[in-house]
């Protein structure tokens, strides 16, 4: 995925874009830049590698190697990031958080009619944030163009771009699907995918930029150049999984979402007939808040029956392999064992998407002697691979362990009914839940609704993005 931030302040903000951006360090493990505008030197960029260090040391000298009043950051799990653009428009850096499917066909229509060229990486691959720029830049304004970027593309981009001048325009993608929020100060102004970003640095909430609506931003002043569209679609998942806890989105907070999501699962469990549990607890770490929901409506006591241990691998999804992954994870679970041998536990998992590290947790849990290990997801049962933001690291949707379990029930019949294989009640729905139950040695699970998804949000229906689920657009 990914985040972007930027400040433009009558005074020197390094400091604060430099904490700003590394407040978006949970969303992307690869590249990370910043650029800034200072009136004597003009414009700066540095890019580094965070794949084996965290942003924060990667850019721990950037105050000797970069000034400016203007500056934006940005953290990327896949290109290199903010580029600097020299064109019709000027000089100009810019970063986006997103995804474009159809980048292969806008490369060659650019080429075919402008004779140019693209900077390429090994195998001929285009950084789309270049894409994205030069479809900006066919046009005679930045809104204008900016503009025709979103009509263009298919897929999903949000736009940060630091001018010459200092100015910052930030965009919002076309469909809402992901968040950009404004705040401000007595000395500017800030531009933030996570709203906690810049509260923390003394800002204050001036607005949520609505789809596609699009804003310049100077020390003095914010300014709408192209307003909203009707037409809303924010990704539901950033509720139950990847949001910050302390981020607001649309008015709904994250943490207090997953508390209400847990008790929606905890009362859905009571109407289907009461467990015999011990403890419940979160897994992963995002799992932790709607299990904290559902021990506070089941009335079963919480518990942590193991503790990662991160002082040296924070984030078992650093590594580039599966397997090292997978071994990370393992070898950071802890186990309390009075708080696993003989009991009864049920955990919460935020969702359940390629069960790679779950098997591993559940084989871990009874080999320190736990007598029952029941599971419920947080969210629907995975169908679809996400086509609008690279929040998973899965490649093919048969990744997803819903469509494999499906696979085997039924073969490619199934994926005609999996409607009725998301849903509990009906014969194929709880046939997959058993055929999982079985593979991962459950002694229960259960997945969210969607309808309890988006109580949990409460946002109206029509304004969620709920592709990954239902595979509706």
């Amino acid at each position: 995925m990914g985040g972007f931030f930027g400040i433009t302040s009558r005074n020197d903000c390094m400091a604060d874009v430099f904490f700003g951006t590394d407040y978006h360090s949970h969303l992307g493990t690869r590249r990370a830049g910043m650029a800034a505008w200072d009136p004597e030197i003009g414009l700066q960029r540095k890019i580094h590698n965070i794949e084996n260090a965290p942003f924060r040391t990667r850019f721990e000298t950037i105050f000797d190697e970069m000034k400016g009043s203007s500056a934006i950051g940005c953290i990327s799990d896949a290109e290199p990031q903010p580029l600097l653009i020299r064109s019709n428009h000027g000089t100009y850096a810019i970063c986006i958080i997103g995804r474009i499917n159809n980048a292969d066909e806008l490369i060659d229509q650019y080429l075919d009619f402008s004779h140019g060229h693209f900077d390429a990486k090994t195998g001929g691959e285009v950084n789309v944030v270049e894409l994205i720029a030069a479809l900006i830049d066919q046009k005679t304004s930045f809104t204008e163009g900016i503009r025709f970027a979103q009509k263009s593309i298919v897929g999903t981009a949000s736009i940060l771009i630091l001018e010459e001048d200092g100015t910052l325009i930030a965009a919002r993608d076309r469909y809402g699907r992901l968040p950009v929020t404004i705040g401000k100060r007595e000395d500017g102004y800030a531009v933030s995918m996570e709203s906690f970003a810049y509260e923390k640095l003394g800002f204050t909430f001036e607005k949520e930029l609505g789809p596609g609506e699009i804003v310049s931003m100077t020390a003095d002043g914010l300014k709408q150049l192209s307003p909203p569209g009707k037409e809303k679609r924010i990704c539901s998942f950033l509720w139950s999984y990847y949001g910050y806890p302390t981020s607001t989105y649309e008015g709904v907070n994250v943490e207090a979402m997953r508390y209400r999501n847990g008790a929606i699962l905890a009362r859905a469990d009571r109407e289907r007939g009461d467990l015999s549990i011990d403890y419940v607890g979160g897994v992963p770490d995002s799992g932790t808040p709607h299990a904290i929901g559902y021990a506070n409506e089941s009335g079963k006591h919480f518990a942590r029956a193991f503790i990662k241990y991160t002082p040296t691998w924070a984030r078992s999804f650093m590594p580039p392999t599966q397997v090292d992954r997978d071994k990370i994870a393992k070898m950071k679970q802890i186990p309390v064992k009075e708080l696993i041998k003989d009991k009864d536990l049920l955990f919460v998992d935020d969702s359940i998407v390629r069960g790679t590290q779950l098997r591993e947790t559940v084989e871990f849990l009874y080999e320190n002697g736990a007598r029952s290990v029941h599971m419920r997801s947080a969210c629907p049962p995975i169908m679809f691979g996400c086509k609008y933001l690279n929040f998973s690291r899965a490649s093919s949707e048969m990744e997803l362990i819903a469509r494999r379990v499906i696979l085997e029930l039924e073969g490619e019949e199934g994926f005609k009914h999996l409607e009725e294989y998301s849903d509990g009640e009906t014969e194929r729905g709880k046939a997959l839940r058993a055929a999982i139950c079985e593979r991962f040695h459950f002694s229960s699970l259960d997945f969210q609704s969607l309808d309890g998804v988006i109580e949990a949000i409460g946002l109206p229906a029509c304004e969620l993005c709920t592709y990954c689920w239902n595979g509706k657009e």
